[in-house]
């Protein structure tokens, strides 16, 4: 019998839970516990009955205390004159024309950042020494300045550990060890500046993430994997070393199962949508799940592989209001969990969704499936205020909030599309998250996306992207090679020491090593070039010169991604790449034949719903009773317990064999 998976994803609003078991999927959905959210995993867990289970968690706790600056007092032990690597970064403005930018503080502050006497030179040889007069140094002035975590990050240090491995030694022995983690490990490869702030951000929210991930696993029994940024998931315990890993965990299950419901319905280029409660992510996935090892978190460069999402403050819950000058903004403040909207009967703040609840696009008694019913008054009352304050109608004013957050989400996906050369009319929008598919036709409209998928399960997709996940481990190292020296012993030493490493860190977590996959890139650039593009390493299939496969191959990436190549340049080789991928079942949907077109059966009733051509009357279907074939004739709402679908009068739906809902315009 197959392993009863169960997905669980915390969000700034619900806490979602998947179920996979024998094939089937169930869901369930409770309010979050932003204080302690596994106090909630374990009430969810608790009310859906499930014991023997393997779980998988998309965690916050890492991103909310790096974003909320609640992480650890953190040092920085670093190579002496390189103290400052952290406060100088690099000369690009964030905001080019802002003269009074706030950058990010830096996480570990000056009183905790020592410099050491030791030198590596740039071919990995010592050249100067660490003494042992200089470690005692050290751990003295650090437990002195009472740390609770310790960054070390060295020059060079990704081409000779040994330097970095005898600080790690030295300190184990403080009293009530700190969190300990360095760069050799976490992220071992050049540029000084993001490899630190990688470590630096990995200590900062390490002791919070141990103590969490250690009292989550004795609650839950063992079997708890993370997910990571990248979109595959690990076991809880190297999830504790390295948590920079997790900053994105949750939004990263989102992106995995959306493109895992969109390729089996047969549209592999989407563009995603996660509009949960307290911001909205997006991704653009062209037939494959982008990722990204140059990402910026809260204004800290992290260099560890993560999936490119773009994310706005634009949720259920983010808060509208007038600004000084007297115009209406939304976001990027939320209301959250606690007290959340106004019509969750706690708060006394407008949200998107009292909006939605306004425009009768949200339904008081049907809300999370009856459990939760919404207080329309309460909004009705707020919302009435500010129409007030700007001299128009209640109705109008529940729009205008529309209006404002769609702006804000259609920016977003234009910074994700045609930014970077994609256009969104060639793309199928796929929105989730609790609030996703009611915006989804607007958005849709406005950037002439031709399509939108709305999953049989939108408000829960991110949690079961997380139990569908694979295990995947990812790891790097620096080589900078370039003309005779690219070639394929070299690459294939270097590869094979990398694959050793990893399995026996895998066997030392308790997976089976012998069912993992390894597979290959390079991160390659022309000669000279700031940044570089990740490519396939190619097996050896007799595909002729390898240094010749690799410069056509980075020619065409770079030519897709900038729109030029010169194939004069010549090109090295920075960096290998390497993912050990331990892949996991999935359920087997079984397409559905096709039934009659008729939506009848499943339609509840009618209520007047306000669109942006004006009111109407709108018919109600249960999407329960939504079969194959099934088709809605604009407007509509579909109700479920996890979300609203909104069908807006110049749109029209179908069913298809999986289930999902297939709008497009009539």
């Amino acid at each position: 019998m197959a392993k009863t998976i169960v997905g669980i994803d915390v969000g700034g609003t619900f806490t979602d839970i998947a179920i996979l078991e024998d094939g089937q999927l169930k869901v369930h959905k409770l309010p979050s516990t932003p204080d302690d959210p596994s106090r909630g995993i374990l009430q969810g867990v608790s009310e859906t009955g499930v014991t023997d289970a393997d779980f998988v968690h998309g965690s916050t706790v890492a991103t909310n205390a790096l974003l909320e600056g609640k992480g650890a007092r953190t040092a920085l032990v670093t190579t002496l004159g390189f103290e400052d690597v952290l406060e100088i970064g690099r000369q690009a403005r964030t905001e080019l024309y802002n003269l009074d930018i706030d950058r990010a503080p830096a996480l570990a502050p000056w009183e905790l950042r020592f410099g050491l006497a030791e030198r590596v030179d740039h071919t990995g040889a010592i050249i100067e020494d660490l003494t042992p007069q200089a470690l005692e140094t050290l751990a003295a002035l650090l437990q002195e300045a009472e740390v609770d975590a310790i960054a070390v990050s060295f020059l060079f240090s990704f081409l000779n550990s040994a330097h970095e491995q005898m600080v790690l030694e030295a300190l184990k022995r403080l009293p009530n060890t700190p969190f300990i983690s360095i760069s050799s490990q976490v992220l071992p490869e050049f540029r000084e500046y993001e490899r630190t702030s990688t470590v630096v951000v990995n200590s900062y929210v390490g002791q919070l993430m141990q103590h969490y991930l250690v009292g989550l696993e004795k609650s839950l029994g063992k079997g708890l994997r993370i997910m990571q940024s990248s979109g595959g998931s690990i076991t809880a315990g190297m999830a504790a070393e390295q948590p920079v890993r997790t900053i994105l965990s949750g939004p990263a299950g989102g992106v995995v199962g959306a493109f895992y419901t969109a390729v089996q319905a047969g549209y592999p280029d989407i563009i995603t949508l996660d509009m949960g409660g307290t911001s909205t992510d997006v991704s653009l996935c062209p037939g494959t799940i982008k990722e990204s090892t140059n990402s910026n978190v809260g204004g800290y460069p992290i260099g560890v592989p993560m999936i490119e999402i773009h994310t706005v403050g634009a949720g259920g819950g983010s808060i509208a209001r007038l600004n000084t000058g007297g115009a209406l903004v939304v976001g990027p403040q939320s209301a959250g969990a606690d007290p959340g909207p106004a019509c969750y009967g706690k708060g006394d703040q407008i949200t998107v969704t009292d909006a939605n609840l306004i425009l009768g696009r949200l339904l008081p008694d049907h809300f999370l499936g009856g459990r939760l019913e919404l207080d329309r008054k309460r909004s009705e009352s707020l919302i009435e205020t500010l129409a007030s304050q700007i001299g128009i109608t209640m109705t109008d004013a529940a729009l205008g909030i529309q209006r404002v957050v769609n702006a804000n989400m259609e920016r977003a996906i234009r910074t994700i599309s045609l930014e970077r050369g994609y256009d969104p009319r060639l793309f199928t929008l796929v929105p989730f998250g609790g609030a996703g598919p009611m915006h989804s036709c607007e958005l849709a409209q406005e950037l002439g996306i031709p399509r939108v998928l709305v999953p049989a399960r939108p408000g829960i997709l991110s949690a079961f992207g997380v139990a569908i996940a694979d295990i995947v481990k990812d790891y790097s190292r620096t080589v900078m090679l370039r003309g005779d020296d690219v070639n394929r012993s070299r690459l294939e030493e270097e590869f094979h020491g990398m694959e050793g490493f990893a399995r026996e860190e895998l066997r030392g977590e308790g997976l089976p090593d012998g069912d993992m996959v390894a597979r290959r890139f390079l991160d390659a650039r022309y000669v000279g070039q700031s940044f570089e593009l990740t490519i396939d390493y190619p097996a050896d299939t007799g595909r002729g010169n390898l240094e010749r496969y690799i410069r056509d191959s980075f020619y065409t990436a770079h030519l897709r991604r900038f729109g030029y190549a010169d194939k004069k340049e010549p090109v090295e080789i920075v960096s290998i790449r390497m993912k050990m991928e331990l892949e996991m079942d999935k359920p087997q949907s079984v397409a559905q034949s096709p039934g009659s077109a008729d939506s009848s059966a499943a339609k509840m009733g009618e209520a007047e719903v306000v669109f942006a051509s004006g009111p109407s009357i709108t018919p109600l279907y249960d999407r329960e009773k939504l079969v194959s074939g099934a088709h809605i004739q604009g407007p509509g709402l579909v109700i479920q317990m996890d979300s609203t679908v909104v069908i807006t009068p110049e749109w029209s739906g179908t069913v298809d064999p999986y289930g999902n809902l297939v709008l497009e315009p009539n």
